[in-house]
């Protein structure tokens, strides 16, 4: 363990090795921590170093492990870091040196009081953010800009220089600017001693998703790899943690930060002796993944850690006609919806259950299927996503539409029998234009109070708007559906 140091007469509160990470899907994580306190008698200050830059200082929790008790009276997050813009912000009428190397290889050296800087935030007087704005302007919270002025510095001969150039001494680092995000307490402790903490907080720019491969094949079961991928970009490195991955839509009173950039596995499956890395656990209505080892999470790093892999998946194929699904409520009139040429749609189905490898709730990610040609290399066939999925429950990919199947959607007839009731006749034509076999599903829609006067196949009742066709094609054979429909409202 590394005991308290004091730095500048600063007691600062110093990391111990036992760190947790518990990452959720909207882009924040729960840090927890273990710190070690040396305390002196009666009222301090204290600064706990190596926080998270985006930290949610109103989420910060302090629990006593052990050792002497003491009180949190106020806290302070100080995140006005060394750069060189900020020194020279806060350098403004003091005093600088310029040191100046000619073409020449001659040398200068210059004095004086910097009246401005490259750099300043401002308020633009204004309440309107795009009135009056300035390319040479970026937005800052609050309304304020920060403007590029250029530098200017008065000599001690009184001269004005603009933009100089050369290497800028200052005579010390302005007050308030620290080398990195710290959380300041003001604490009081009965008595001198060291403390055992639990340090707990929030912080923004840590997120994880998940993605997996689904490598399917024509006679027999396909293999899926599961990837998590983590995006950190929090301001902290997070080394040897233990690292948890929460699942679910936990609820926030303020919507989460934009999301950064998806990463994800963009091969085909892997080799499936990969061992079982997360152990899963149900957590109040979510569930918990835990990496079942350390691992340091770097800032400004994505890592992708294996989740799950089997090589037992069975898969169907699925080809569905269904010309009403993005209508919505229609009513019939004049005009046609869903008439014309059509392609039905591709799925990929498999169930998430132990008899396939999996068995697992599936955390939400994309899903890109690839297939084997004959020649045994994997070609891009699709890519779905998927929402959190429970063992058990099956799933179903859009994987894209066919080429080689075709239909033709006619109303041939349309007649009123009343202000609120028609009649319809349709005419659905599928053709399989390959050299197999294929079995089409046909799912025709209708709102209101309809019922079927005539059909030239049996169909299947799905709910209260949807009826299903199961078409059989042969090799090269065409089919044609036929039905009347009444409907009043």
């Amino acid at each position: 363990m590394i005991w308290l140091s004091i730095l500048g007469g600063l007691a600062t509160g110093q990391l111990a090795s036992n760190t947790e990470l518990t990452i959720y899907n909207q882009g924040f994580a729960l840090v927890k921590e273990a710190r070690e306190l040396s305390l002196s008698a009666g009222r301090q200050s204290l600064a706990i170093e190596d926080v998270a830059a985006l930290i949610e200082t109103n989420s910060v929790g302090v629990r006593l492990i052990g050792g002497t008790p003491f009180q949190v009276l106020e806290q302070n997050y100080q995140f006005d870091l060394i750069s060189v813009q900020a020194i020279l912000n806060k350098a403004i009428g003091k005093k600088v040196t310029f040191n100046r190397v000619y073409p020449d290889g001659s040398k200068e050296r210059i004095s004086g009081t910097l009246v401005s800087s490259p750099t300043s935030i401002v308020n633009p007087g204004v309440s309107d953010p795009n009135a009056g704005y300035n390319w040479g302007s970026y937005g800052m919270p609050g309304g304020s800009t920060m403007t590029y002025n250029g530098m200017v510095v008065r000599t001690d001969d009184g001269r004005i220089l603009l933009n100089p150039t050369g290497e800028i001494e200052v005579a010390e680092i302005p007050e308030g600017l620290i080398s990195k995000p710290t959380l300041m307490w003001e604490i009081e402790a009965a008595r001198a001693g060291r403390s055992n903490v639990e340090l707990s907080y929030l912080t923004n720019g840590v997120t994880w998703n998940s993605d997996y491969v689904l490598t399917i094949v024509e006679d027999g079961p396909g293999a899926m790899q599961g990837w998590v991928t983590l995006s950190n970009q929090s301001g902290r490195t997070y080394a040897d943690a233990t690292l948890k991955l929460l699942a679910g839509d936990v609820n926030r009173v303020q919507p989460p930060r934009p999301g950064v950039a998806r990463g994800g596995f963009g091969g085909a499956a892997m080799d499936m002796s990969l061992g079982k890395q997360f152990e899963q656990e149900s957590l109040f209505e979510y569930h918990l993944y835990t990496l079942q080892r350390k691992t340091t999470v770097r800032d400004k790093e994505t890592k992708q850690v294996s989740l799950l892999a089997s090589n037992q998946v069975k898969t169907t194929k699925k080809l569905i006609l269904d010309p009403l699904r993005s209508v919505g409520m229609y009513y019939p009139g004049e005009g046609e919806v869903g008439t014309g040429e059509l392609k039905p749609q591709v799925r990929v189905e498999f169930e998430n259950t132990e008899a396939n490898g999996l068995g697992i709730p599936l955390p939400k990610g994309k899903v890109k299927v690839y297939q084997r040609d004959k020649s045994g290399s994997v070609q891009m066939i699709g890519e779905d996503s998927i929402d959190h999925t429970p063992k058990n429950e099956k799933l179903s990919l859009v994987v894209g539409r066919s080429f080689d199947i075709r239909a033709d959607r006619l109303r041939s007839n349309f007649e009123r029998l009343g202000p609120r009731m028609v009649r319809e006749s349709f005419s659905i034509e599928i053709r399989n234009r390959k050299d197999v076999p294929e079995t089409v599903h046909l799912y025709e829609r209708r709102w209101g109070d309809w019922t079927v006067t005539r059909s030239s196949m049996d169909y299947a009742k799905l709910d209260s708007n949807t009826m299903e066709f199961v078409v059989t094609l042969g090799a090269g054979e065409s089919k044609t559906v036929t039905y009347t429909v009444e409907t009043k409202w």
